[in-house]
């Protein structure tokens, strides 16, 4: 069984915490997406990253002087967002490392896909940026169906806590013998449930951190996952959607603080 999530956009430097175990596996196509980044000017590089002035020319100095492999940061503690802030990866107990290291896999507009121990550079590629680049007329054109078999084990479940941004990359290549399921975390509203995109993105690490706690190795194991006021919906939930709902304010019946950062 495998695990999917999305990066986050903001990205910080750790060399010290823990030493990397492996590169990304896409290492010569991450190697033509930096090629091409660079060559372009200042102003088609903020067009692709959609970003503010300090934004652009941080990260234009960030490709300028990129090393693919040197001074590299675990993927896992790279990337600093909601998802990675609620999944608390710098205090994980033993062998949940192991856990995520081989259930675990980050897509990435950049990199591909990586385990959670690659060591990757702070870089600024979303997946549904207008790259055409080396042929292809967008960066899902250019990975095309890798990541799918990247992603894919002996299971042929995946677990998908991704955006619809980074999903979509898994589901086009789909075949019927796999199993692929979204948990949506959302709130009823009426006849709907809404996801909210903070709390989305909250229950979206700590059911990492849930799953790596309890080794989960079959879907059904997560139905038990009541973090931050979620509850398993079996009535709304089918074989591909396992809905959770929350009907508590966060943290008032499970507190932060029972989760450190």
């Amino acid at each position: 069984m495998r695990i999917i999530i999305s990066p986050a956009k903001q990205m910080r430097v750790d060399t010290d915490s823990f030493a990397c175990k492996e590169l990304p596996a896409f290492m010569d196509r991450t190697e033509i997406l930096m090629k091409w980044i660079r060559s372009l000017s200042y102003e088609e590089q903020k067009k692709l990253w959609g970003c503010n002035d300090k934004i652009a020319r941080q990260n234009r100095e960030r490709f300028a002087n990129m090393d693919l492999r040197r001074n590299l940061t675990p993927a896992l503690l790279s990337y600093d967002g909601i998802q990675y802030t609620y999944m608390a990866p710098a205090v994980f107990e033993d062998g949940q490392y192991e856990y995520v290291q081989e259930h675990l896999r980050i897509l990435s507009g950049f990199y591909g896909a990586v385990r959670p121990m690659d060591g990757v550079v702070p870089y600024r590629l979303e997946m549904q940026a207008k790259a055409t680049v080396d042929g292809h007329r967008n960066l899902y054109d250019f990975w095309g169906e890798s990541l799918y078999r990247e992603v894919l084990d002996g299971s042929r479940i995946i677990i998908n806590l991704a955006s619809k941004e980074y999903s979509k990359c898994i589901e086009k290549y789909l075949q019927p013998e796999d199993r692929f399921i979204t948990c949506i975390f959302g709130e009823p509203e009426g006849e709907k449930i809404v996801q909210k995109g903070v709390y989305a993105k909250m229950a979206r690490g700590e059911m990492v951190r849930y799953m790596a706690g309890i080794r989960a190795e079959a879907p059904e194991q997560i139905k038990d996952f009541n973090w931050s006021g979620y509850h398993f919906d079996e009535i709304r939930s089918s074989n591909r959607e396992y809905v959770f709902i929350r009907t508590e304010i966060p943290g008032k019946e499970r507190q932060w603080s029972d989760h450190p950062v």
